[in-house]
């Protein structure tokens, strides 16, 4: 009895074939612009200058300066606050960054990465 469906041992149909040879380019391509991303830097300021926080795509802080006019001992709190803004600032420009590569490379298919 001949076997339904199903293609003969080791053969794939052309198209299947470069659907996968697609997957992996662009597996390659996300993993190319990961690294990329990784090593990049973003700063962002708050308080007119007064802080500035640089964070690199690996979410790592690599740099702090805080301008020593903003360092008042009666209001650390607004300090902390300068600190937190630029932080959260430059951590989203990374994620921003990211998520856009990442939606350009995979065509705005709904991948987990």
């Amino acid at each position: 009895m001949a076997k339904r469906g199903g293609f003969p041992a080791g053969a794939m149909p052309g198209n299947m074939t470069n659907m996968l040879k697609q997957a992996q380019r662009m597996q390659r391509q996300m993993e190319e612009s990961q690294r990329q991303l990784e090593e990049k830097e973003y700063t962002a300021t708050a308080g007119g200058g007064a802080v500035e926080i640089t964070v690199t795509g690996k979410k790592l802080l690599t740099a702090v300066k805080i301008d020593p006019d903003a360092v008042d001992p009666e209001d650390v709190e607004m300090l902390q606050d300068l600190i937190m803004a630029a932080a959260n600032e430059a951590l989203g420009q990374a994620d921003e960054e990211s998520t856009q590569l990442m939606n350009s490379i995979s065509g705005g298919l709904n991948l987990p990465f």
